[in-house]
């Protein structure tokens, strides 16, 4: 039973082929944070995910599901759910990964950062002190690009937050009712600094608490070179627009 709270949460969960994964995540995000609704994007799983979630919206109160037609990227289920939550009248909403790798266990530290400290946003980090990466499937190789992505952006974009491609974090949804979603250019994992960098041109406080990144539990990572070669550019594009005073329009 969702207990009702005065601080209304949402926590997102965007899925593509979760299926092993999806059910027990959601009962473990109960017991974390039982005054929580929770809100499943799933981008039409062809293993059957979405008809999980439906199961679960039968089963549970406050469990929400959207279909979408096709996989449309991590950058535009998070701009659904964030625009969900800010019409639907919550006070914050939480983006959380559908596989495990990020532990319900930090979610009350989250939420507190947003509620209790004052943050616009809390970011779930795993490069302060407390923080972490556990887990033999994020090798040399992943740990390299993460922290590189993460030095990158905070040179581009000007963020003085430690882990900015994370996207374990809590936002504050009347900060988010400032930011331009129009001129959002990423739709895959770029998503994840841009949104900061608008946060703060918004003028949003941003803190960080640690979290530890562990193993998916099952099925594979959705994550490709592509990706981060999009990623790269995105955010070199928004550095210079920002340094010349450019407003450049959303791309594909």
């Amino acid at each position: 039973m969702v207990k009702r709270m005065s601080f209304r949460t949402i926590i997102s969960l965007a899925t593509y082929n979760e299926a092993e994964n999806i059910a027990p995540l959601v009962h473990e995000i109960r017991r974390a944070l039982p005054s929580a609704e929770i809100l499943i994007i799933d981008d039409n799983s062809p293993d059957g995910t979405g008809r999980i979630a439906d199961e679960l919206v039968a089963e549970l109160p406050g469990v929400h599901v959207l279909h979408r037609p096709g996989k449309l990227g991590l950058g535009t289920a998070v701009l659904t759910a964030m625009r969900y939550a800010i019409e639907n009248g919550f006070d914050a909403i939480i983006n959380m990964d559908a596989d495990f790798s990020h532990p319900p266990r930090f979610l009350p530290q989250l939420v507190a950062g947003v509620e209790k400290q004052g943050y616009d946003v809390m970011i779930g980090s795993r490069y302060i002190k407390g923080g972490g990466i556990g887990g033999e499937q994020f090798n040399l190789k992943r740990k390299f690009m993460s922290t590189g992505i993460n030095t990158y952006a905070r040179f581009w974009l000007g963020l003085t937050s430690r882990d900015n491609s994370g996207s374990y974090r809590c936002y504050r949804t009347a900060t988010l009712r400032g930011i331009p979603f129009d001129k959002i250019r990423s739709r895959g994992y770029s998503f994840m600094e841009e949104i900061l960098y608008w946060c703060r041109e918004a003028g949003a406080t941003i803190g960080e608490t640690p979290i530890i990144f562990e193993n998916r539990r099952a099925g594979v990572s959705k994550i490709n070179k592509m990706e981060a070669v999009h990623a790269l550019r995105i955010i070199a594009e928004l550095g210079v627009g920002k340094l010349l005073g450019l407003d450049y329009a959303r791309v594909d």
